[in-house]
């Protein structure tokens, strides 16, 4: 999904293949990019990515992830 609705950005493409999955099981249509860091406030290098989500779905995405535990 290159197009959609921006959900967050995470440091590393091992933590948004686990926001992708917890999104994909909850069966909310999702996708990642390369996140550009200038746009993001943080400085350095990194495998940062962007998380998409469908328009329609942006707000029960956001609710999952409030939702889900952080460690």
């Amino acid at each position: 999904m290159e197009t959609g609705a921006h959900l967050t950005v995470v440091p590393t493409q091992g933590e948004a293949d686990v926001v992708i999955s917890l999104l994909r099981a909850n069966r909310i249509r999702c996708g990642e990019r390369a996140a550009e860091v200038a746009n993001i406030g943080t400085a350095g290098f990194g495998g940062w990515r962007e998380i998409l989500v469908a328009e329609d779905q942006l707000e029960a995405a956001r609710e999952l992830l409030e939702a889900s535990p952080t460690d």
